[in-house]
């Protein structure tokens, strides 16, 4: 019988997974609630944006992970963690594209992290160190993680050249470039997610998602970072 790579299956259940949470996310679309039940139900700004964005932010964590996944003498530790990670946010993406095809908006932004502008956090609010109503979205990224080499501007993503070298490690070296790549580019989902859930923009529904992100991936990152630590690393500078 036939085995197929890793990688491959890993793809191949990740966009049958996607094709089918893609219905449930315009279901949850079609059952969207308005905060004021006499107002047809809209998605503002920051709904949009967040929702755009943050999507593709998990496309790049989902891309990450399928790749360190079929790197040769990578442990189960790592490729369990990489599993998990391709699990949640191909099924948040799901849910994310849904509300977007449901109400008609671009899957994607002209202007990433601009909804940002529209809330009254800036990045220092975002990562708890007060609150602003002068924030901007060039303020936001500017202290956000930065991906190393040339790349998008997105808090936390890698640039191709850090994808690049991620593809070319095996073992060890993978599971840290790994981790180090993943820790960053989860620290800039936080970002996104913290302006969205203290927005004062935000759908109930949008605030709900937002938070759920920022519990889930700040456990991930206490869980990578013992990982890495573990593995005598440390995390990449923000």
């Amino acid at each position: 019988m036939r085995r197929f790579p890793r990688t491959v299956v890993l793809a191949v259940g990740a966009l049958g997974v996607a094709i089918l949470l893609l219905s449930v996310g315009m279901v949850a679309g079609a059952a969207w609630q308005s905060r004021d039940d006499d107002r047809a139900p809209v998605m503002t700004t920051v709904d949009v944006g967040f929702a755009q964005d943050m999507s593709v932010h998990h496309d790049q964590a989902i891309l990450l992970s399928t790749t360190v996944a079929g790197r040769p003498g990578v442990g189960p530790e790592i490729s369990g963690l990489a599993t998990r990670i391709i699990t949640a946010q191909t099924a948040e993406n799901a849910t994310l594209r849904g509300w977007l095809t449901w109400f008609g908006k671009p899957l994607t932004s002209g202007n990433p992290m601009g909804w940002m502008a529209a809330t009254h956090d800036d990045a220092a609010t975002a990562s708890g160190h007060g609150r602003g109503h002068g924030a901007t979205a060039q303020t936001t990224t500017s202290s956000a993680p930065r991906s190393s080499g040339s790349g998008p501007a997105m808090a936390g993503m890698a640039s191709t050249d850090d994808i690049s070298k991620l593809a070319g490690l095996t073992g060890r070296d993978a599971e840290v470039w790994f981790l180090q790549l993943m820790i960053r580019h989860h620290r800039g989902g936080l970002l996104m997610a913290k302006a969205a859930y203290n927005s004062d923009d935000v759908s109930d529904i949008v605030k709900r998602t937002a938070y759920e992100m920022m519990t889930d991936q700040g456990e991930e990152i206490s869980l990578m970072t013992m990982l890495l630590t573990a593995r005598g690393a440390q995390a990449l500078p923000a």
